[in-house]
C-alpha cells in the first residue's frame, strides 16, 4: 500500500511535512493507473480524478482550505495554509450512473 501526496505547491509540501503527515510518494500530477486498492491519495484533486481514486478502492483525503478571495490564485506558504485552516478531509467520490 502506497500513500501519494499530490501537489505542485511547495507550501503544501512544507505544511504536510511540518504536520508530520507521512507519505511514500510525492507527485505533482497523479496518474490514476498507478493507484491500487488500499492506497491513500492526499491532495486537492479535480473531482473526476478523485472519483478514479475511489473507484480503485483507495482512500482520498482532500487538502481543504478556508481560502479568502484575495488569496485565490496565489502561491501560499505553509504559514498561510495554517492561517487558512488547512486540514485533511476524507471523501468518497463516486460518479452517478
Amino acid at each position: 500500500m502506497t500513500t501519494f501526496f499530490v501537489t505542485r505547491h511547495p507550501g503544501a509540501l512544507d505544511w504536510a511535512r511540518a504536520k508530520g503527515i507521512a507519505f511514500d510518494r510525492h507527485v505533482t500530477h497523479l496518474d490514476p493507473q498507478e493507484v491500487g486498492a488500499g492506497d491513500t491519495v492526499i491532495g486537492s484533486l479535480p473531482v473526476h480524478l478523485a472519483a478514479e481514486v475511489c473507484i480503485r478502492d483507495a482512500r482520498y483525503f482532500n487538502l481543504s482550505l478556508d481560502l479568502p478571495a484575495h488569496l485565490r490564485g496565489r502561491e501560499l506558504d505553509a504559514a498561510t495554509l495554517e492561517t487558512c485552516a488547512a486540514r485533511l478531509e476524507e471523501f468518497d467520490v463516486r460518479k452517478c450512473p
